[in-house]
């Protein structure tokens, strides 16, 4: 392989540095060669045994000082201060929030977030933290003025952009030309991942119908629109690796006998199935930058050393995010029983459920269940604190938990005209990321940090002017554009509505579908 040369192309916007290109190789040579094992977390009910520096750091937050725990639930019942935060900030966050056990705190994926903004606010909380990216905090934004709350505000964590590499690929030119070209194919039903902006959710709405989708439930709204619009063309983006998985995962469904079709979606058959996805079409130019460290590299190491084929392998978990090695490799285990592919929710969900079983289960005296954790490392907390709380429960059963963090060797970096991307995690990027201590860790949520945090709570409600102005720069962005003569608030939230809608009755709304036969 060329001293230049990686395996997989940069997401759209991003140009290799030669010498960081240079530097990947070469870690990408000794990486093939490194038979090490991943770095892991050995989770048991009274303790935790890290093995590799990154898994030392995840484990070294796990503990606050109870001073510090103590000052944090203070001030927030004080100011009526409300936190929600995604299950991928670092680990000092997530210990220290999850260690209050209060209800005005909640870790969860980008959705849940919205909704548990919404709850704080209905039981009186003033003031609202968004600790994520930017489309998460406009997402709590607009879930809130929906819902009658414009009067409570919105705080980031920083004041300069807090970006995202999906958000960043549909603003760029080729998406909208992408729409357009779906707009002159007629009959045009947009699946646009939550992922973006507001910006961007409006202007595609501008162009197709348009409905808002999360990892968690995109396969179930495609199906949909193929019942509900049996001759729409349906286009997904702007996550290339989930459409290209998606499309897997429809192929596969179109094989299945229909009463199998049927367990995933009753009105589907293989054959109506198989009819949508001559109709289905995804963008093929935007990435996560940290899903995109899950290649074949990672795949083949997993395969080798962690799943071979033995009755002990490791249970395998994967976001549909991660590149189509890492999903294929998560899908076949999932048949078996051996892993799960889907959200964040579905990842904790999984790995809880079979902790529980294994606690469960007197006939076997001891177990050591093992996770590949195929997603942003962040997850750890949620993890460990829900796998304890379980093996807890059942302290006379030798049951251990151990969460490997598969490593990726890969390392680019931005193009010098777009800066908003930060840096890229890899073994060269400098992102905490090491062949000992893993990479998967976004630089884009870890623009969330824990000074911050305990700084913006201590300003609020400050009487003092510069922390007040200090304090609007943290607000969502506003947009002062108009969209089809519209606000891009006003018409960005109409895909957020239609999803919200499709939750609540399972149908979709008359006006997605009547707008998608139309256009």
């Amino acid at each position: 392989m060329a001293t230049t040369e990686l395996r997989h192309p940069p997401p759209p916007g991003v140009r290799i540095d030669p010498a960081r290109a240079a530097k990947a190789a070469e870690a990408l040579r000794r990486y093939e060669g490194d038979e090490r094992p991943f770095p892991s977390l050995l989770v048991r009910a009274g303790a935790l045994v890290p093995q590799g520096s990154f898994a030392e750091r995840q484990a070294e937050y796990l503990s606050p000082a109870p001073a510090q725990v103590d000052a944090l639930r203070a001030a927030l019942a004080e100011k009526r201060i409300g936190i929600v935060a995604h299950f991928y900030m670092d680990a000092s966050i997530q210990g220290l929030l999850t260690a209050l056990e209060s209800t005005n705190v909640f870790i969860a994926d980008s959705l849940a977030m919205g909704d548990a903004a919404v709850h704080m606010a209905q039981a009186g909380v003033q003031h609202l933290l968004c600790l994520g990216v930017d489309f998460m905090s406009e997402n709590c934004r607009a879930v809130l003025d929906m819902n009658g709350f414009q009067h409570v505000p919105v705080y980031r964590l920083a004041a300069e952009q807090i970006g995202c590499s999906l958000a960043t690929a549909a603003e760029q030119p080729g998406y909208s030309e992408w729409l357009e070209a779906a707009k002159k194919a007629g009959n045009a039903a947009h699946v646009v991942y939550i992922n973006t902006s507001l910006l961007t959710k409006a202007k595609a709405h501008n162009i197709v119908p348009t409905i808002t989708c999360t990892s968690s439930n995109v396969v179930d709204t495609i199906l949909q629109i193929a019942v509900q619009a049996p001759e729409a063309n349906i286009f997904y983006g702007p996550d290339s690796y989930m459409g290209r998985n998606l499309r897997t995962l429809f192929e596969h469904l179109a094989s299945l006998p229909d009463e199998e079709v049927k367990k995933i979606h009753p009105q589907h058959t293989a054959a109506t199935v198989k009819a949508l996805l001559e109709r289905f079409n995804f963008y093929e130019r935007g990435y996560c930058l940290v899903h995109h460290m899950f290649g074949y590299e990672v795949v083949r190491r997993i395969r080798k050393s962690y799943i071979t084929g033995s009755p002990d392998d490791a249970f395998c978990t994967a976001h549909l995010e991660v590149p189509g090695e890492m999903f294929e490799l998560a899908v076949r285990q999932q048949r078996e029983g051996k892993g799960v592919v889907g959200s964040t929710s579905n990842i904790l969900d999984f790995i809880t459920k079979k902790t529980h079983e294994a606690v469960d289960n007197s006939a076997v005296p001891s177990q050591r269940l093992r996770f590949i954790l195929g997603t942003e490392a962040g997850m750890t907390t949620s993890i460990v604190r829900k796998v304890q709380d379980i093996l807890r429960t059942r302290p006379e059963r030798d049951v251990a938990v151990e969460i490997i963090f598969p490593v990726s060797s890969q390392a680019i970096a931005p193009a010098a005209d777009m800066p908003e991307l930060g840096i890229v995690p890899g073994v060269c990027g400098g992102e905490g990321c090491s062949l000992a201590g893993g990479c998967a860790s976004c630089p884009f949520m870890k623009m969330n940090t824990l000074a911050g945090m305990l700084d913006v709570v201590a300003k609020i409600d400050s009487d003092d002017p510069a922390a007040c102005a200090w304090l609007a720069r943290l607000q969502p962005r506003v947009y002062t554009e108009r969209v089809g003569g519209k606000t891009a608030a006003e018409l960005g939230t109409v895909p957020i509505r239609y999803m919200r809608e499709f939750q609540r009755t399972h149908r979709l709304p008359d006006a997605f579908v009547a707008a998608t036969v139309a256009k």
